[in-house]
Formats: structure tokens, sequence, C-alpha cells
């Protein structure tokens, strides 16, 4: 019944595209240009807005055209698919073996399997390196480690260290190793998608160019149910990756779009009442809490300046906000006296109020934060839906 399963995949291809269509127009009706994206439910125009469509410096969006005919495009792409998987279903051959045999394909067929493998792969591939060159030649990406809080710029110098990109792969999974969630920057993310379109599409054509060795003939099961399995495995390590992703990492997912991470909330409150009290006259450098440790500044274990209170437990968080008030060993005093700039209190300001917890039907943020708004982050709604799903 290969026709009939063609038509199934048409017809769901038209169901996720009919999704993000409607989904996009959807959030394009409700925007509200004076809110973040994160405090108005959105899930959408965030990966549109990464993609440098539509916003500005800071993470402003400056347009929402782009996203309107996005949403619009996908639409009409939905109905034409939609008719080609009512088409194949009902009218269509059962089975494509006889009138296109490119097409067809017998479960049980070892060579047929791993040469649609070897297609899926490089189709993967290009997608990746689709990225890459929006990234590097087709107007940037939007970047929220750009000087200035964040801006769209071209990626020229991706990194393609193997060394570098493949060192992610191998990290520890833990503490402030973070295997491949640790990525920071733009260059090592876009020269990752270099390496995976690349080899993806240097995968698919072995695949599609040779035949299954004996010893992967004996070790897997080849019937529809197994590819099923495999899949199924195989979304699962995706999803986990995913929310893994969306609830730590800042880069991929700049906060400015998606709120802030955990400890970067956490980060930001003291910093905001570090902000408050100095200008009230606080020596933030020797200010003592309640425990006799630095109420405001502190040193890590490894010996570097960090926030003091009960934020240290995020030490080692990396935020574009914070980082230009760092020196050589951790926060600098000098700058945290004398160069923090507004737009870094604003956004702390707006970061501390606006943690990623809290669930679907409670109010977001920290329980015993008084300037909390009712919202639940897009982190939270991302990050659950793709470990439970």
């Amino acid at each position: 019944v290969s026709g009939k399963l063609l038509g199934a995949h048409v017809a769901h291809a038209g169901f996720m595209v009919f999704w993000a269509g409607a989904m996009i127009l959807f959030e394009v009706s409700h925007f509200v240009p004076e809110k973040p994206l994160y405090e108005q439910g959105f899930i959408c125009m965030q990966h549109l807005a990464t993609l440098g469509y539509g916003i500005g410096p800071g993470g402003e969006i400056t347009t929402t055209v782009p996203y309107f005919a996005v949403g619009v495009i996908h639409l009409i792409s939905s109905a034409v698919l939609g008719f080609g998987g009512i088409y194949h279903s009902l009218l269509g051959p059962d089975t494509l073996e006889e009138s296109f045999p490119f097409f067809g394909y017998d479960w049980r067929d070892k060579n047929k399997m791993t040469t649609i493998l070897g297609i899926h792969l490089c189709l993967l591939g290009g997608g990746a390196l689709l990225l890459v060159a929006k990234a590097m030649y087709i107007g940037g990406v939007y970047d929220t480690w750009a000087p200035g809080g964040g801006d769209v710029r071209l990626i020229t110098t991706p990194t393609l260290n193997p060394i570098v990109i493949f060192g992610y792969v191998f990290r520890s999974p833990f503490g402030g190793d973070g295997w491949v969630v640790s990525v920071n920057n733009m260059e090592d993310l876009i020269g990752g998608h270099v390496w995976v379109g690349v080899l993806c599409i240097l995968g698919g054509i072995w695949h599609i160019f040779t035949k299954p060795f004996a010893w992967a003939r004996r070790a897997f099961v080849w019937s529809g149910e197994a590819y099923l399995s495999y899949s199924l495995a195989a979304i699962s390590l995706m999803g986990l990756t995913a929310s893994l992703y969306a609830w730590y990492n800042n880069t991929a997912y700049p906060s400015e779009l998606y709120g802030p991470t955990g400890p970067e909330a956490s980060q930001a409150q003291t910093f905001t009442f570090l902000v408050r009290d100095q200008r009230l006259g606080a020596n933030v450098s020797s200010a003592q809490g309640p425990t006799g440790l630095g109420k405001y500044l502190m040193r890590s274990p490894s010996g570097e300046i960090i926030f003091g209170g009960e934020t240290m437990r995020f030490w080692d968080l990396r935020a574009p906000w914070v980082e230009p008030l760092r020196g050589p060993n951790g926060l600098d005093i000098n700058k945290i006296k004398n160069d923090i700039q507004p737009w870094q209190e604003r956004r702390a300001a707006e970061y501390m109020t606006h943690a990623p917890l809290g669930s679907l039907n409670s109010v977001g943020g920290v329980a015993t934060e008084i300037n909390s708004v009712n919202y639940v982050s897009p982190r939270s709604w991302l990050c659950c839906s793709h470990f439970f799903l």
C-alpha cells in the first residue's frame, strides 16, 4: 500500500504546515508591540525573529509583514498538500511499484530502505545548509550577543574547527559543561550546522549508493513496524535535546524573545537590587549579608567574583547583559561601580519578574517576587512539550 502511505505522509505534512501557518497568523493578529514576545504566549514568531525577519536592535520587533507573509505561504502550501494527501489516499494507485518504480518499495528490500534513508539524510543536510546560507549571505540572523543588547548580523566566519565543534558533543552533560546545549556564540552554532549539513549529505550519498553490510542486515529488524520504532527512538532523542536547549540555552533561544532562563532570572534579581542599593550609597564590594558572606558580591569555588546571596548557585551563568561587566577574574568591581548601562538595568529588571517558573494553571515567576506578572514562559511551554511528547 505504498500509494496509500504516500497519501498519509502528504496529508500529515499538510496538517503540520497548516498549523504553522495558522499559528503564526494568530500570533500576528494578537501581537502587541509594547510587550515582549515572551509575555504574549507566542511560540512561532520567535523562531522567525531569530532568523533575522522583522527584528531590530535589542530584539525589538520592527514589522510583522514577514510573519504575515510566511503564514499565508504556509496556509496556501497546506491546501496543496491537503489536496495531494486526499488524492493519493482515495483516488491514486494503492501501490506505486507498477507505475512509478522509483517511488515503490518493499519493507523487506534492504537496499531500497537504505536508499530512502540516504534521501532523508540529504534533505536534512540541505535544511541545515539553508540556515548556514541565511546566516552567512542572505541578511544574517539575530545574534543576542551583538554589542549593545543584540542585533541582526551576518555570521561571516563560522567556526569550522572540528576540535571545537565536536568538543561540544563529547562534553559532560552536567554542571557548567552542558554538552551541546552549552553553545554560547553564533559562530559555533552556524559552524555546527555546516558540519551537520555536510556530514548528513555525505552520509546520504553513502546510503544511496551502497548496500547494507552483512552485520547491518543481521542486526536490524527489516519491517515497517521496526522502522517506525527506530524513528520514534530518534525523535525522542531529538525531543529531549530540544527541551534542554529551550530551557537552558540563551544563544539559540535568545532571552529577549523567549524570556530569561531560570538562572538568568535569578542573577537578574540580585543585579537589580545591587544597582538599586549602590545608588542608595551601599558599598557593594564589601557589604555582608546575614550569613557573613557577601551580600551582593562574593567569590565562587574557583575564586571568581560572582553575585552573592541565593543566586550564588547560578554563578556560572553567561548572559549578554552581564558579560560586559566581567573581567579576567569574574565580575569586575570597577565596572560594577562605573560602567553599568541603562539597557542592562532595564533588561535585568524585566527578566527578574519573568522567571520561567510555574505550571500552565498558575502564576508564573518567582513565588516571593511581589512584582511578578501573570504569565507562563515560552521556555516552560517548549521544554515541557518537547520533554513529554
